[in-house]
């Protein structure tokens, strides 16, 4: 199962995706949009990314681009993301007002999310120090070493199964900035190993002092997560709690209400679980008249006469 779909917006503007072959007044202008540059290796009239992004570069003026996506590459399965990202380093220079840049904006028909093949993306942090906003999807080769980053506010990490080194990378960096994180964490099958305890640091509330949106997303071990994070005092700063994608049930929503208070929340993302309805009335009961908006939307049934073990995250393979 795959979920992850094309960007619609990013780094707050419109994804728009360059044509090299438009009209230059039939595009917005250069600051209006987050420009997703990306080719088809398997149309025989495509060329290799490093020339559609030179034309981009001729096309858009780059002093203005204020956000950028990288879409296909190549075949994916082949050629790392380090091939872009090498390309948009060397045109650091050019790209002065960039905020915003995502890795790997693909969806299934391009390649499945585990086929991703990702490289160290903190490259980016190193090269542009204005950057406020990073996302990336794939978790296969990702490489984030705990690094240092003084204006990054938002980071996204979107994986069918996400290493454990480098969510303890993430949780190492000093980010001061930083007010929202999104880490998928996958299941095991695809590498997708952190366990509970690997989030100590997050959960503790002594990392990222500024962080007031949390997720931690698509995991077979939803429930535990959720176990955790009801005692958890990053909670208690949080504005925005997001549980969405994953296996949850009625056992790990209990363990949120039976936690500590959750009505200080703006909303609690738990669409995509395998709730009963008397256990989502519970929830919205509790939450609602508080003000907290509530997402249960999606709910699943379990796969077969399978029970919990029947449950799936919503983006896998």
């Amino acid at each position: 199962m795959y979920g992850a779909q094309h960007l619609h917006e990013f780094g707050g503007l419109p994804a728009v995706d360059f044509q090299h072959t438009a009209e230059a007044g039939a595009r917005p202008a250069a600051d209006a949009a987050a420009w997703r540059v990306s080719v088809n290796p398997y149309d025989d009239d495509s060329r290799p990314w490093e020339e559609e992004f030179a034309a981009f570069l001729e096309a858009v003026d780059p002093a203005r681009v204020r956000a950028l996506i990288i879409g296909q590459w190549g075949e994916a399965y082949e050629e790392k993301s380090s091939v872009p990202i090498d390309l948009v380093i060397a045109a650091a220079g050019r790209l002065t007002a960039l905020e915003a840049v995502f890795v790997g904006d693909l969806e299934a028909e391009e390649a499945e999310i585990t086929w991703i093949e990702q490289s160290d993306v903190t490259a980016l942090l190193h090269a542009f120090p204005a950057l406020t906003e990073l996302g990336v999807r794939g978790g296969t080769d990702l490489v984030f070493p705990p690094t240092q980053h003084e204006r990054l506010r938002s980071l996204t990490v979107q994986a069918g199964g996400l290493p454990v080194e480098v969510v303890r990378g993430v949780l190492d960096s000093e980010l001061p900035a930083l007010e929202r994180l999104d880490l998928w964490l996958g299941v095991s099958a695809y590498e997708g190993n952190t366990g509970v305890a690997d989030l100590a640091p997050l959960l503790s509330g002594t990392r990222f002092p500024r962080l007031n949106h949390l997720g931690v997303r698509n995991s077979e071990i939803q429930n535990e997560i959720a176990a955790a994070i009801a005692s958890a005092p990053v909670v208690a700063r949080l504005q925005v709690l997001d549980l969405s994608n994953g296996t949850l049930g009625d056992e790990g929503a209990a363990a949120l209400l039976e936690g500590q208070p959750l009505t200080h929340l703006e909303l609690l993302d738990l669409h995509h679980h395998f709730l009963t309805e008397a256990m989502e009335e519970r929830v919205r009961t509790a939450l609602e008249p508080h003000g907290v908006r509530v997402d249960l939307s999606e709910r699943c049934e379990p796969w077969g006469d399978r029970g919990a073990a029947g449950r799936y995250t919503a983006v896998s393979e």
